[in-house]
């Protein structure tokens, strides 16, 4: 059976979304347990060059919801337009997105295939079938962001595991 874009895409895009919903719950559960304040997971990195927890949580609905937008217009570029947010904005939005990801048609999704997105940074503009876009550049991204996310949750004690990261699977033939 060949795999579609919406296969390939949503479906992807669900498992990852579910398992940050997931993570993230479990972070505010950890830091209201254990009277942490949430602001200060906001702003931390795993790293002083790296950006904060706010980015990476935005890039996971940005590289997922943002990208499915970014192909149905054609153009895709770097996360812009979100407002800083508090920690439990942080979860609505990812909460969101994924109930806006569910929504989608699958049809709807398989017409995309064959479709080209340009990815635009400054003046640089990279051309992708939207297929390769979804491949090469969305799903890396989405994976590298949400690991970021879950990895500073863990770096400030939640009790997170592997199954908390990879989301609902889907299982069966």
């Amino acid at each position: 059976m060949a795999t579609s874009l919406y296969d390939m895409s949503i479906g992807s895009y669900l498992q990852m979304l579910g398992g940050a919903v997931t993570f993230l719950e479990k972070g505010a559960s950890h830091f209201a347990d254990n009277g942490i304040d949430p602001a200060e997971i906001v702003s931390t990195s795993l790293y002083e060059d790296m950006a904060p927890f706010h980015f990476q949580a935005v890039c996971i609905v940005h590289q997922s919801l943002g990208a499915i937008n970014g192909m149905q217009q054609g153009e895709f570029g770097p996360p812009s337009g979100y407002p800083q947010m508090d920690y439990a904005g942080l979860q609505k939005l990812v909460a969101d997105a994924l109930d806006e990801l569910k929504a989608l048609d699958a049809d709807d999704i398989n017409q995309l295939a064959g479709g080209e997105v340009i990815f635009k940074l400054g003046e640089t503009q990279i051309p992708f079938s939207n297929e390769n876009f979804v491949m090469s550049f969305s799903l890396p991204n989405l994976y590298f962001h949400a690991t970021t996310a879950y990895d500073i949750l863990r770096m400030k004690g939640v009790p997170l595991g592997k199954r908390d990261f990879l989301g609902p699977m889907r299982m069966g033939t």
